[in-house]
């Protein structure tokens, strides 16, 4: 067989015309797809169209890969899987999100274990575009996405990369892997990690606009304070007691939307500044990412 294998490759380069067909076993069809994940037919077809070659297989669905991402470039990725990760020592953390085009793809173990191998490469980069050129599973990330594009079917990206650093961190993940947050504190002292965990899912849940009310962007703090205004107009309150009422709203604004003066989910009492200080006195919260599809 290697020898007519051998002599139809030299003949095929002369241009001859002659046929031979291979028929893939059930073992090398286990083995492709298990390196690519790739459905029984696509990669008997692709075995079969190498002529039995493992590489040229693997290229073959590459390729095959190519063609339906170009044909599913526009399409939405709504769908995916949000991982939030950190490193071992606790000191850098990111969030990042594979998307698909559909619920159903999102929630298979294999795209989710996917997502989480790429999430622990995203720890050693710091942007989406390192990330993309790193080496998976022999070939880049950006390659993998492409190869998966056309093993599933559907159009696969990376839909956010965020990092953040700090002297602890802690991520938290919500059932379904549709929200991820990460939380920095200021000192790694003892009960920061968990206190950092709880503030993480705080992120999560209530989705705050800024750290703090410095944070807040100035188009947010002039669309609320106009907001309030045409409504205490509205009221018919007196124009004098206009601005100082309206800065009395902002301030309840930044108290309910900015992280640190968010009442704590735990009790929705204690503010978030308050419970981290619990911890120590001179702990703080200095930072988070957070995403959400």
């Amino acid at each position: 067989m290697v020898y007519e294998l051998l002599l139809f490759k030299i003949l095929r380069k002369q241009n001859k015309n002659i046929t031979m067909s291979y028929k893939a076993t059930a073992a090398e069809v286990s083995k492709l797809r298990n390196a690519t994940g790739a459905g029984m037919m696509d990669s008997k077809k692709a075995l079969e169209e190498a002529g039995g070659d493992f590489d040229k297989a693997v290229e073959v669905l590459r390729k095959q890969g190519q063609k339906v991402a170009a044909k599913r470039a526009d399409r939405d990725s709504s769908e995916g899987a949000v991982i939030a990760k950190i490193n071992a020592d606790q000191t850098k953390g990111i969030v990042i999100a594979l998307n698909c085009e559909t619920d159903f793809v999102a929630k298979n173990d294999a795209f989710v274990a996917m997502a989480n191998e790429i999430a622990d490469l995203a720890l050693t980069v710091n942007s989406k575009e390192e990330l993309l050129a790193l080496p998976y599973a022999g070939i880049t990330v950006a390659e993998k996405l492409t190869e998966q594009t056309g093993v599933i079917g559907e159009k696969i990206e990376i839909g956010t990369f965020q990092a953040i650093e700090g002297a602890i961190v802690n991520s938290y993940i919500h059932a379904g892997n549709k929200i991820g947050a990460v939380v920095s504190l200021s000192a790694n002292v003892d009960g920061a990690s968990d206190v950092a965990r709880d503030v993480a899912m705080q992120v999560a849940a209530m989705n705050p606009v800024a750290l703090d009310e410095t944070q807040v962007a100035q188009s947010v703090i002039d669309t609320e304070l106009a907001i309030a205004k045409e409504t205490l107009i509205a009221e018919g309150k007196p124009e004098n007691m206009i601005e100082n009422i309206a800065q009395g709203k902002l301030q309840k604004f930044f108290k309910e939307n900015t992280l640190v003066h968010q009442p704590s989910i735990k009790d929705g009492k204690t503010s978030v500044k308050d419970v981290v200080k619990a911890v120590n006195p001179e702990l703080k919260v200095t930072g988070y990412i957070r995403y959400s599809l």
